[in-house]
C-alpha cells in the first residue's frame, strides 16, 4: 500500500529511541587464587564494581556482590546489570576486599587487589569472558592521554600477583524479544464525505506518570471500513518496556491529506492480553469517548481484531560478537597537499610535541573502542593522496597491518616524515580495497569497518558512490571523519541518512556510511578526553544495527558461543612487533 506523504508528523519516530532502555548486560564475577588475609581461615571476599564518569573521570561505586565466607576462589551469585553502549568507552573497575566486619566502610576491610577494563573488552572477548590479573594499586589519570595509571596504595606492592578475576557478560533476554502481530477491523465509522474512511492504527505505551508515548503506526488502508493491515514487528521493550501488564493504547484514525486526521476511536490492551493470540479476548470495541457521551444509543465505532501474534528473541549485535564474529578495523588517512605542510603548525598533520593533531585524535577515539572486537589486534592502515619516494610514484607496501592503535599512530607519524603530500582525494580505491577483503568471508564470522579521515572535498564522487553501493551488500561499514574547515556537503550525501545513496540507478541495499565533521567535537575548554568520547559515540552508534541488518538480510544466525576455557594463570604479554609503515593506496 502506498504510504501517504502527509504522514510525516506521525511517522517521524523511532520505536527504539526515546526513553527505551539500552541493551542491558549482566556481568558475572568470579576470582581465583585471591590473597589470603585471614590468620586462621581463608579470606571472605567481596567485589565492588565502579563506573567512570565520561565528563569528570571520577569513579562511582556501582554495586557490590555478596560476601562469600572462607574462600580464595569465589563465584559470586549477585550480578551487576549495566546498560551497554557499543559506541561508548565504558570504563569499569573491580576492587576485591576481605571483609572483616559488618561495616559498610571499605576502609575497614583488607584490600585484596583490583582490575581495570572496559565493558567492550568483556563483551569482545571470546565467549564474552575476560580474565585479568588482579594488582594492588590505586587509579590515577595520565594528564596527557587520560588513560589509567597504577599507583601504590594500601601498603601493597605494584605488580604483585594477587590472583585472577574472571568477568563474564550476558545480554538479558527480556531486552530483545520481538512481537510480530497483525490486525484487522470491521465496520469502522465512515469519515470521508465522498468515500469511505482511510484507516490506520497508532500504538502507544503508557509511562509511569500516566502519559503515553507513541511506539508504532501502521500503514494507511485506503477507502475501506473493513481494513486488514500488514503484519508488523516491534520490540517488546518498545511496546511495554518489559512490563507485560502495562497499558497499551491503540487509536484508530481516518487519514486526511492535509494532516488533520479524523479520530475514529480507541481501545486499550496489554502485552499479556495480546500474547493470548487470536481469540475472543482479542476482539476490541473501538470507542469514541465524545460520541459515547453525546449519544445514548452509541455502541461503538467498529471493532479491531487481532489476527495473529508471535514472539521470538531477535538476534542482536552481542549475539554475533559472543558467537565469535570478529570486527576487522581498517583506517585510511588523507595525505593530500591540502592538509598543509606537516612541518608547519597550521597543517592538519602537524606533529606537536604537546598534543595529538586532529587525525591522531580521531583515530585514537574510534580505535580504542573498536580494537577490543578484533582478537589479533592487527589493523591494516592505508593512506591515499601521497607521493612515495624516491621517484614520486604512488605504490603499495607489502604489509599494511599495524599492531594495535599505537602501531597505527607510529606508522602514521613515520609516513609523514617519508612521503610527499599530493593528491587527489580519491575514496573509491580505498573502499574497493576493503570491500574486496570483506567479500572473501561472508559467513558471518567477520565484519569490516573502514575509518576514513579526510580534510577535503572528494575528487571521485561518482566512483565512490558506485563503490559504496557495491559494498552495501557486503559485511562492512564505513565511517568518515572530516577534519579542517572545508565544506563537506558531498560527505553528507554519502551518509545516506536522509536519502539512500544510489549509483547508475541502483540503490544501496543498506545504509553503511556514517559521516561527522571533526570540528563539531572540538571542546572549547580543551577537554579532548570528553570531546573525543562524544565523537566515538556518534560515529560508532550505527555499527551494531548495520552489522545486524547485514546478518538478517543474509539469513545468518549467530553461532553458539565457544565453550569457556578452564581457568588458567595469566600469561606473559606477547611482545609487540614493530609498526608497519602506512600502506599507501592509489
Amino acid at each position: 500500500m502506498e504510504q501517504p506523504e502527509d504522514m510525516a508528523s506521525l511517522s517521524e519516530f523511532d520505536s527504539l529511541a526515546g526513553s527505551i532502555p539500552a541493551t542491558k548486560v549482566e556481568i558475572t564475577v568470579s576470582c581465583r587464587n585471591l590473597l589470603d588475609k585471614d590468620m586462621f581461615s581463608k579470606s571472605d571476599p567481596l567485589c565492588v564494581m565502579y563506573t567512570q564518569g565520561m565528563e569528570n573521570k571520577q569513579w562511582r561505586e556501582f554495586g557490590r556482590t555478596e560476601v562469600i565466607d572462607n574462600t580464595l576462589n569465589p563465584d559470586f551469585v549477585r550480578k551487576f546489570i549495566v546498560d551497554y553502549f557499543f559506541e561508548e568507552k565504558q570504563n569499569l573497575r573491580f576492587d576485591l576486599y576481605d571483609v572483616d566486619s559488618k561495616s559498610p566502610d571499605l576502609s575497614k576491610h583488607d584490600f585484596l587487589g583490583q582490575a581495570f577494563c572496559t565493558l567492550g573488552e568483556i563483551v569482545g572477548s571470546p565467549g564474552s569472558r575476560l580474565e585479568k590479573s588482579l594488582t594492588i594499586g590505586a587509579f590515577s589519570l595520565n594528564s596527557r592521554t587520560g588513560k589509567p595509571m597504577p599507583a601504590v596504595s594500601n601498603g601493597g606492592v605494584p605488580g604483585k600477583k594477587c590472583g585472577t578475576i574472571i568477568l563474564s557478560a550476558e545480554e538479558l533476554s527480556n531486552c530483545r524479544d520481538v512481537a510480530t502481530m497483525q490486525f484487522c477491523a470491521n465496520k469502522l465509522d465512515k469519515k470521508d464525505f465522498f468515500g469511505k474512511s482511510d484507516p490506520f492504527l497508532v500504538f502507544y505505551r503508557s509511562n509511569e506518570d500516566g502519559t503515553f508515548t507513541i511506539c508504532h503506526k501502521t500503514e494507511v488502508m485506503k477507502n475501506t471500513l473493513n481494513p486488514v493491515w500488514q503484519t508488523f514487528s516491534i520490540p517488546v521493550r518498545a511496546l511495554c518496556n518489559g512490563d507485560y501488564d502495562r497499558t497499551i493504547k491503540v487509536e484508530v484514525y481516518d487519514w486526511d491529506r492535509d494532516g488533520s486526521h479524523d479520530f475514529i476511536g480507541e481501545f486499550t490492551t496489554s502485552y499479556r492480553e495480546l500474547a493470548r493470540g487470536q481469540s475472543q479476548f482479542n476482539i476490541y470495541e473501538v470507542v469514541n469517548p465524545k460520541k459515547k457521551m453525546k449519544k445514548k444509543k452509541y455502541v461503538n465505532s467498529g471493532t479491531v481484531t487481532l489476527l495473529s501474534f508471535a514472539v521470538e528473541s531477535e538476534c542482536t549485535f552481542l549475539d554475533y560478537i559472543k558467537g565469535g564474529t570478529q570486527i576487522n578495523f581498517t583506517v585510511a588517512i588523507d595525505f593530500t597537499a591540502s592538509n598543509g605542510n606537516p612541518s608547519q603548525s597550521t597543517s592538519l598533520h602537524y606533529m606537536s610535541p604537546y598534543q595529538l593533531n586532529a587525525y591522531a585524535l580521531a583515530l585514537t577515539a574510534v580505535g580504542e573502542i573498536i580494537q577490543h572486537y578484533d582478537s589479533d589486534k592487527m589493523f591494516p592502515a592505508l593512506g591515499f593522496g601521497a607521493k612515495l619516494p624516491p621517484d614520486g610514484r604512488n605504490g603499495n607496501q607489502e604489509n599494511p597491518s599495524c599492531c594495535g592503535i599505537d602501531g597505527i599512530l607510529e606508522a602514521y607519524h613515520h609516513s609523514l616524515r617519508t612521503v610527499q603530500l599530493y593528491g587527489p582525494t580519491n575514496f573509491a580505491p580505498v573502499v574497493t580495497h576493503v570491500a574486496r577483503n570483506a567479500a572473501e568471508v561472508q559467513d558471518g564470522s567477520q565484519y569490516s569497518v573502514l575509518l576514513i579521515i579526510t580534510d577535503g572535498v572528494i575528487s571521485d564522487m561518482a566512483q565512490t558512490k558506485e563503490a559504496i553501493v557495491n559494498a552495501a551488500k557486503l559485511p562492512m561499514s564505513i565511517i568518515i571523519i572530516g577534519v579542517g574547515q572545508a565544506e563537506f556537503d558531498a560527505m553528507v550525501e554519502l551518509d545516506g541518512d536522509d536519502v539512500r545513496i544510489s549509483s547508475r540507478g541502483k540503490l544501496a541495499e543498506r545504509d553503511i556510511v556514517q559521516f561527522v565533521p571533526f570540528r563539531d567535537y572540538v571542546d572549547r575548554t580543551g577537554n579532548h578526553v570528553l570531546s573525543m568520547a562524544r565523537l566515538a559515540r556518534d560515529v560508532l552508534a550505527e555499527i551494531p544495527d548495520q552489522l545486524v541488518s547485514y546478518m538478517k538480510a543474509q539469513g545468518i544466525r549467530p553461532r553458539s558461543p565457544p565453550a569457556a576455557p578452564a581457568c588458567s594463570p595469566p600469561q606473559s604479554p606477547a611482545r609487540t612487533p614493530p609498526a608497519s609503515p602506512l600502506h599507501t593506496h592509489i
